[in-house]
């Protein structure tokens, strides 16, 4: 018959508890990095009470202000980038209808209705490329240094000076 108290797992729950403490959550982070947590801890002792959340202040009827063009520029492309770099090598006829499709609706819903018109005469000179991973991002790589183009081009003549 076992000890009173004895766990039977004991050693078993230490030596996951000493490997786990190699498995760390933050991988780029150094070795002094504070934000560093074992993967998996396990203890024979009750768990402690996790700390309670920071404490953000709430002002009455506070709202976020609202994206910039630029920002959510930015959050675009870093998204259709992304969903370009995860495209499969081989897609299904389905997938390259999907990815078409995802342009036109783009084109259509965009926020901003200057930058979604021209999505749209940018689509139409150069028709959405999705035959493959490769395919799919060379084309958004290059539709997105036409938008840059334009915006650039935008930027210039609004800081070149009048000539009458």
């Amino acid at each position: 018959m076992p000890l009173p108290g004895w766990n039977p797992l004991a050693s078993v729950l230490q030596t996951v508890a000493a490997f786990s403490r190699h498995l760390l959550i933050a991988p780029e982070a150094g070795p002094d990095d504070h934000r560093l947590r074992p993967l998996l801890s396990l203890s024979l002792s009750p768990p402690s009470p996790p700390p309670p959340p920071p404490e953000v202040p709430k002002e009455k009827d506070a709202k976020a202000a609202p994206l910039t063009k630029e920002e959510v520029g930015r959050a675009t492309w870093m998204l259709l980038h992304t969903i370009a770099a995860q495209f499969p090598d081989e897609p299904t006829r389905q997938q390259k209808r999907d990815a078409k499709e995802l342009m036109h609706i783009i084109s259509r819903l965009y926020p901003c209705k200057e930058c979604a018109d021209h999505f749209k005469e940018v689509l139409k000179a150069n028709p959405v490329q999705a035959g493959s991973q490769a395919e799919f991002s060379q084309w958004l790589c290059y539709v997105h240094n036409v938008v840059n183009r334009r915006i650039v081009g935008k930027v210039r003549s609004r800081g070149q000076k009048e000539e009458n």
